[in-house]
């Protein structure tokens, strides 16, 4: 499965008041590895950027001065995204965003047209009902190092939020190794990033002969069998 986890940082918070997008980081993984195939690209807004937001993610108007504008990079961005699932974190946002570029470009299409979107703070919220789930929480609670996170970054915060969302899916988060006290207790303190070029798992599919020795097996709890419901 193909999935690109994704995040952009802004010039404001609404997009209906005429902000726009000035970064846009993607991070791609193929059955839950990290490819390196990565988008990244600042962008001019051909506006002021609020301060409040400069103040969040650090990129300046001057900065941007010389970089591309949505327009000129979006055939690429959406060759980049079609057919995957986008994890984002507080997708509304980001949609909503990326949904508005495509309007002032003339591109006659929306984000949910292209790929599927996964919500990370709505998963978060079901698995963590009362808590704070922003992704800083998320790093903490899941053991996650983000302490090279001083300011908001696109890139930066999807590979973040590719750690979290692997662990939040990841399931047993530990291995008890000793007896019911739970003193040798063994817990995994980090996602372990595996390369893309490592062998995938070898799948051994049942042979027509143990298919019908499991159905036979099957046959002999009557109805009372939960497998087949």
């Amino acid at each position: 499965m193909r999935q690109i986890v994704l995040d952009t940082e802004t010039t404001g918070l609404e997009p209906r008041q005429g902000h726009r997008i000035i970064e846009i980081g993607c991070v791609e993984m193929n059955d839950r590895r990290l490819t390196g195939n990565n988008f990244h690209q600042y962008l001019q807004p051909d506006r002021e950027i609020d301060a409040g937001a400069i103040e969040v993610h650090g990129i300046t108007n001057e900065f941007l001065q010389d970089k591309p504008r949505f327009k000129d990079v979006v055939e690429d961005f959406i060759e980049y995204i079609r057919g995957a699932e986008l994890i984002i974190h507080n997708a509304p946002f980001d949609v909503g965003f990326l949904d508005h570029e495509f309007r002032l470009c003339d591109q006659n299409i929306m984000i949910t047209e292209l790929a599927t979107v996964t919500d990370t703070l709505t998963m978060a919220r079901r698995l963590h009902p009362g808590q704070r789930n922003s992704l800083d929480a998320l790093c903490k609670r899941y053991e996650i190092n983000n302490s090279h996170r001083t300011l908001h970054g696109a890139l930066l915060d999807s590979e973040i939020l590719a750690d979290v969302y692997l662990g939040m899916t990841g399931g047993q988060a530990a291995l008890s190794l000793g007896g019911s006290d739970g003193s040798d207790l063994t817990r995994v303190s980090a996602i372990r990033r595996l390369s893309a070029e490592r062998s995938k798992l070898q799948v051994v599919s049942v042979s027509d002969a143990e298919q019908v020795l499991h159905e036979a097996k099957l046959d002999q709890f009557g109805e009372r069998c939960l497998w087949r419901k």
